[in-house]
């Protein structure tokens, strides 16, 4: 953009064209510079004459305030405080990552592709390596080249609108810098901070006598999600993009090369990211990163491998909420010893009663230790694990901690074996150990506080309803001062004058405070059906699961129904739940048994009555001609494994089912059909062939 001639007139002769020319040349040319002294350390001016710049920039916008433009470089100072933070609906996921913890996994995830794929082992295919920083996920939306919104992951599909944040990141541009940029750009990638910033933060924080930040992640994530921008604006974030969301035009091409373009459109990239052609360059990419991620600038805790071409990755599709094409290939879990001081046992919400050591806090990669999971009774008696014993904690993929082995030459003498409860260690209820499982059980169902309280945080956790302001802490809290029982509990306290009297009368429970909780519940009135079911604390019913008994069952009233059907023994209910893809006899039974007690029934019903539980549609193209339909493939096909057809057929709105009964609508017969193509024409169902196939899904 060219010099405007105005620039050598005082501020208060400017016209408004004059101003306004000015801010655009000044907000342009403040980038530049910002992009080449904080990304390519390549500064063409000097510090007076930047400051001069932004000077300017400051003066026109005092004088012309309503001129003040979208990417004015005095956003990157912060804008004062507001109330919260806005939700922010994901066009396009935000997508977490499958993880390998060994060579081997890395080898079977390349292997699992090309098996999809139907690829020889010889065929071609490269990946792509980049380090994995330990950050905070982050969305920027570009529209016609400006920076319009910036996102939090959040739950994957709805995050926080933290725009007046992300604007203070110096690595972030407000505008593209190129003269024709793509309609729409959504650039995701990885909010952090590096060590040296987090270190000089923290000794500010101790000056100030601040509380400290554990970790630089955890000072990024607290950093970015200030309501007060001005505070993001006072430490020193960073920004690296991973890919991208929404798009327009489409992203074409090949993953290493979108990176490279991203640096044309201003963004600094990571350097250390390559192109690796088989599994061996990939481990050898991540043991090379291992040996030197201490003496990188920011924390790293693996690497991620990703399928470079795009048209490849969009093939594979997802499984559950992440990519077929990408994998985190974790570093090995980082170890320190300490002292066990004690076992105790706790009680989940799947009523599983876990043993926990507690420990001499101890560092262990960076964070401080106080407790580790012992897994179970068996885990213990195997390593034969003892209080007062000297042991080996590691945080598995950097997160858990652990303990792994048992320091023998230090055992106290007078130490004896642990003897695992027969008893719940909260309500008194005996404990069972079913034949060939390692876990004890409480039998004390809900009367148990333990299982109320874990039922509760699960209902709330971020995941399943996502209350904000209720979490470990609150739902202990809330529930021994009688205001929460159950689920329902927590819809009908808004409208009980009684019971918030009480709620603010408990300790650190304000006006505000309230507000915020009250808030929080009533904007979680309206769910999908999936995270619903998810919240409910079904045993084995995980998110995935309960997003395919939410894709099948469609709503609320037809998924209760038929559990009442399957609760009374009636087979064809429970024959049609087995033909859902990815949904077996242990998923079945535990449907079951949870439906067949009465007060999780009506538990579940009071709940129910309080929400509007939306309906979940087909995932995506619900105009194609199989959305809607329940499709068995049996057989094999030639043009198409069999996993990347039912992943077709998933894309374009199909229920995809693993045996064919009344409710099948559609049956693929490839080569060698057998007993399901039988089946499909003894009950009339409709069969059609590998050719018919590629006409339906290749015309969607």
């Amino acid at each position: 953009m060219r010099r405007p001639p105005s620039l050598a007139l005082p501020v208060e002769r400017l016209s408004r064209e004059q101003a306004a020319a000015e801010l655009a040349w000044l907000a342009a040319e403040i980038a530049r510079h910002d992009r080449l002294y904080y990304q390519l350390a390549r500064p063409e001016i000097s510090d007076a004459e930047y400051d001069a710049l932004r000077a300017r920039n400051t003066a026109i916008e005092t004088r012309f305030p309503d001129l003040v433009r979208p990417d004015s470089p005095s956003s990157r100072i912060g804008a004062p405080p507001v109330e919260a933070f806005g939700k922010v609906r994901h066009a396009v996921p935000m997508l977490t990552l499958d993880n390998a913890y060994s060579d081997g996994e890395v080898a079977e995830f390349v292997a699992r592709i090309r098996r999809f794929l139907g690829m020889a082992a010889d065929a071609p295919l490269d990946f792509v390596a980049e380090p994995k920083i330990d950050g905070l996920s982050c969305s920027l939306r570009y529209e016609d080249g400006l920076l319009v919104r910036g996102a939090t992951r959040g739950d994957g599909f709805e995050g926080e609108d933290v725009t007046a944040n992300v604007r203070t990141i110096r690595d972030i541009p407000q505008r593209l810098l190129v003269e024709d940029p793509p309609r729409l750009l959504e650039v995701r990638g990885e909010v952090y901070m590096e060590r040296a910033d987090f270190e000089a933060l923290n000794a500010r924080r101790a000056e100030a006598g601040e509380p400290l930040f554990a970790n630089p992640r955890n000072a990024a994530a607290g950093s970015l999600r200030q309501l007060d921008s001005r505070i993001t604006a006072s430490r020193r974030l960073r920004f690296l993009p991973h890919g991208w969301g929404e798009a327009d035009p489409p992203i074409r091409g090949s993953y290493f090369d979108f990176l490279r373009g991203l640096e044309r459109l201003g963004f600094r990239t990571e350097p250390l990211v390559t192109r690796c052609r088989d599994v061996q360059e990939l481990v050898a990419y991540q043991h090379r990163l291992e040996a030197r991620r201490f003496a990188l600038a920011y924390d790293i805790d693996g690497v991620v491998d990703k399928v470079d071409r795009i048209d490849l990755q969009e093939r594979l599709g997802l499984v559950g909420r992440a990519p077929r094409w990408a994998i985190a290939h974790k570093f090995p879990a980082q170890q320190a010893t300490t002292r066990i001081r004690a076992i105790a046992v706790q009680v989940g919400r799947t009523v599983a009663m876990t043993p926990v050591a507690e420990l001499e806090p101890v560092t262990v990669g960076g964070v401080v230790v106080g407790r580790a999971t012992l897994h179970n009774e068996d885990y213990i008696a195997e390593r034969d694990i003892r209080v007062g014993d000297t042991v080996t904690v590691e945080r598995a993929g950097d997160v858990i901690p652990q303990v792994v082995g048992v320091v023998l030459e230090q055992r106290p003498p007078a130490s004896a074996p642990f003897r695992f409860p027969d008893r719940c260690p909260v309500c008194g209820a005996v404990a069972v150990r079913e034949p060939g499982e390692a876990i004890w059980r409480c039998t004390g169902g809900l009367v148990c506080p333990a299982q109320v309280e874990a039922r509760l945080e699960h209902l709330v956790s971020r995941a399943a309803f996502d209350i904000e302001g209720l979490g470990k802490k609150q739902i202990p809290q809330l529930h021994a001062a009688g205001l929460i029982r159950e689920p329902a509990d927590l819809f009908t306290l808004p409208r009980d004058p009684g019971r918030l009297a009480r709620l603010a009368a408990l300790e650190g429970w304000g006006k505000k405070k309230i507000d915020n909780l009250l808030a929080a519940i009533e904007a979680r009135r309206r769910l999908p059906l999936d995270r619903v079911l998810y919240g409910l604390g079904v045993r084995f019913v995980g998110e995935v699961t309960a997003k395919l008994l939410a894709r099948h069952y469609h709503d609320w009233p037809r998924f209760r129904a038929a559990m009442d059907r399957l609760v009374a023994g009636d087979p064809a209910t429970r024959e049609d739940l087995l033909a859902i893809d990815g949904i077996g006899p242990v998923v079945v039974d535990s449907l079951a048994e949870f439906f067949a007690e009465p007060h999780n029934r009506a538990a579940a019903d009071r709940l129910a009555a309080e929400l509007t539980i939306l309906p979940v549609e087909a995932p995506r193209a619900t105009t194609s001609p199989l959305a809607g339909k329940t499709v068995v493939f049996t057989g094999t096909l030639t043009h198409m494994t069999r996993a990347e057809a039912k992943a077709r057929a998933e894309a374009l709105g199909a229920k995809v089912a693993g045996s064919v009964s009344r409710a099948t609508d559609l049956v693929v017969a490839g080569a060698e059909a057998g007993s399901k193509l039988d089946r499909a024409r003894e009950l009339g169902v409709e069969v059609i062939d590998e050719a018919r196939w590629l006409e339906l899904v290749g015309g969607a």
